[in-house]
């Protein structure tokens, strides 16, 4: 990161953890490893959180560490969980870190605007921060509640999230699971804060969305 740019965060040392400790069972193979233009999609995730952190830490599958090519500074054994892996990562994170985010790999396309925006809305005093898109489609419960949930109250969150990190910290002590590392701090009643996120930033999960990865990354190229 250039001095000019590390200049501007108030809070620093900024880590990242790079979730890519998944088996991809909904895609048939981990879609971590999968090429995306010329790279892995893990790479591209890497590449992006170097460019706005300090140092990154990558989870992987443990039979996948040894012997793993990155461009991260350390590269760890994740855990059964999300959240495990999450703090496998922190593990490895120096204690020094004054912020931390946390992104899936599985999210390649998250633009550096993104990452400045979660960094800096937690510079500005939120314990915690995610990038959010309205959700589309019209949303029911699947109790027989006959009332539709109201979307305009709510958001598809993304990664990346960033943390400070004594909060982050605190929120994985006791070795709590969640989807999220946002939902945890929201748990002990941290100040999260939502910042628009980005349609393009879709998670990779099914087949077709590497697809689409794919086609959107060679249009952003013409």
């Amino acid at each position: 990161m250039s001095a000019s740019v590390a200049s501007a965060h108030p809070l620093r040392p900024i880590w990242a953890i790079v979730v890519a400790g998944g088996s991809g069972e909904r895609f048939g193979a981990p879609k971590q490893f999968e090429p995306l233009g010329g790279m892995r999609v893990l790479d591209w995730a890497v590449a992006a959180a170097r460019e706005a952190c300090d140092g990154v830490v990558l989870v992987l599958p443990a039979e996948l560490v040894d012997g793993s090519r990155s461009a991260a500074d350390a590269v760890v054994a994740g855990a059964e969980s999300r959240s495990g892996s999450v703090r496998a990562g922190l593990g490895a994170v120096p204690p020094d870190a004054a912020m931390v985010l946390v992104h899936d790999a599985a999210r390649p396309l998250a633009s550096a605007a993104l990452f400045a925006a979660v960094i800096a809305a937690v510079d500005a005093g939120a314990d915690a921060a995610l990038p959010g898109v309205p959700v589309a489609d019209t949303l029911r419960r699947r109790d027989g509640d006959r009332a539709n949930v109201d979307r305009a109250e709510l958001v598809a969150v993304q990664t990346p999230q960033a943390f400070r990190a004594d909060v982050l910290r605190s929120a994985h002590e006791g070795g709590p699971e969640a989807t999220d590392d946002a939902s945890l701090v929201d748990e002990r009643g941290g100040h999260v804060v939502v910042v628009p996120g980005e349609a393009r930033n879709r998670k990779i999960t099914e087949p077709d969305d590497l697809v689409v990865a794919r086609a959107l990354l060679e249009a952003g190229r013409r």
